[in-house]
């Protein structure tokens, strides 16, 4: 760690061990105001959501005055999303699947129907506004529901084609979605909860007769060869999967998410073991280790953002992706509720809709534990969320996106196959 002048500007450059301190800092910031100001804890913004805030806005004042940067080495931040997703796997009993079959299907529907409108709603405002096809489809489902990585693919793609600022403007509408994400997903979950008197309904046999059966925790304490067997199978799951999302990615010559291919090798070592017992599994452990994980990507994520990308959202971009924060907040509100059963799992899903329909899936748990720590576990939704929000809805929102692309970018299909 230290300063050295880039450009005229101090800056401080931080090696990935001080980054990472400081993303632990700023998470137990976050937890320390949002028990100070009762505001945050009322509308369920994330802790992590706060404490890196408040240091973009810090950089940001930096940038804008010239009087200072900080230079961050975030090599963390890739490793503990694909644990979190690990761990989202090895929760997941085929038992509790099979249970919430239907609602994961209705919910993964749902989802790329948003997708598709998404899509729409681009194109149509460009035709509105004379935006150019490739910048309306990047501020649409591209980098509402794919994010950075998708913004930045896609991106470079159309800057192949002639599009030069693609990648710029797919970065900002990716950064714009991600803050919007984490910011209305508490809030709308909330309001749902309060306006509706909703609270969890524990006596369900979906909650009793799985969740906790299948999770339970066993009465005699876990050793210390438990506890490294545990952390080892996700350590070893990261890898696999990693591996095989890889050769995943050649096969159908498209990018395949490493933390996919880490999930779903989790749910099946999970499984394998109901069967056949190779190690004691400890469920409280493996969630406790994969919310860990979880705050500390966000803070990571959130901290390292730069404000000034979104510079790139000008004019026409700025108006698709104002339409779609706006359009994503109206219909988990009034439509996808509702279709939903407008229970309590509804209103905790909604919340969850809100993080991976604008920014990414981390954004979504994020959201949905906020809620769940206000107002109490809903088990339904953090399983069928992280499912459809981390693979299922790509099925549908990637296919119809390059459908999108080849429709309406002239000479498309040269580069997108």
């Amino acid at each position: 760690m230290g300063f050295e002048t880039i450009d005229g500007v101090s800056t401080l450059k931080v090696d990935s061990t001080v980054t990472l301190a400081f993303a632990v800092i700023l998470l137990l910031i976050g937890y320390a105001l949002k028990n100070k100001l009762k505001f945050l804890e009322k509308y369920c913004i994330p802790a992590p959501v706060v404490g890196g805030f408040l240091f973009m806005f810090i950089t940001w004042a930096g940038h804008i005055t010239g009087s200072f940067a900080v230079e961050f080495e975030n090599i963390f931040q890739d490793t503990f999303m694909l644990a979190f997703f690990t761990t989202v796997g090895l929760g997941a009993s085929f038992a509790l699947l099979k249970k919430g079959g239907k609602a994961l299907i209705f919910y993964w529907l749902i989802c790329g129907v948003i997708s598709i409108i998404q899509n729409t709603i681009g194109m149509i405002i460009s035709k509105v506004v004379d935006l150019e096809a490739p910048y309306a489809l990047l501020s649409s489902a591209i980098s509402m529901i794919g994010g950075h990585g998708a913004a930045l693919s896609y991106g470079g793609t159309f800057a192949r084609m002639g599009y030069e600022t693609a990648p710029l403007v797919g970065a900002a509408a990716a950064t714009f979605g991600l803050i919007s994400a984490v910011l209305i997903g508490g809030p709308v979950g909330r309001k749902l909860i309060e306006k509706n008197h909703l609270t969890p309904d524990e006596s369900d046999e979906y909650f009793v007769d799985n969740i906790e059966d299948i999770n339970a925790a066993s009465k005699e304490k876990s050793t210390e060869l438990d506890i490294i067997k545990n952390v080892s199978v996700i350590i070893i799951a990261m890898a696999i999967g990693s591996v095989l999302s890889g050769l995943i990615s050649k096969l159908i010559n498209m990018d395949f998410p490493t933390y996919v291919g880490a999930m779903f090798t989790a749910v099946i070592i999970r499984n394998l073991n109901e069967k056949f017992k190779f190690y004691k599994f400890d469920f409280s452990l493996v969630d406790g280790i994969g919310n860990v994980m979880l705050n500390l990507y966000l803070s990571l994520a959130l901290m390292t953002l730069k404000l000034w990308d979104l510079s790139g959202l000008l004019g026409g971009v700025l108006i698709v992706v104002i339409v779609q924060v706006v359009f994503i907040s109206l219909i988990a509100y009034f439509v996808v509720f509702r279709l939903l059963g407008s229970d309590y799992d509804a209103a905790v899903m909604c919340s969850g809709l809100c993080g991976h329909c604008l920014g990414a899936t981390p954004s979504a748990i994020v959201n949905m534990t906020a809620v769940n720590e206000k107002y109490g576990m809903s088990r339904k939704a953090m399983m069928i969320v992280p499912i459809v929000g981390a693979f299922l809805v790509d099925i549908i929102y990637q296919p119809q996106t390059i459908m999108f692309i080849k429709t309406f970018v002239a000479g498309a299909s040269k580069y997108i196959q």
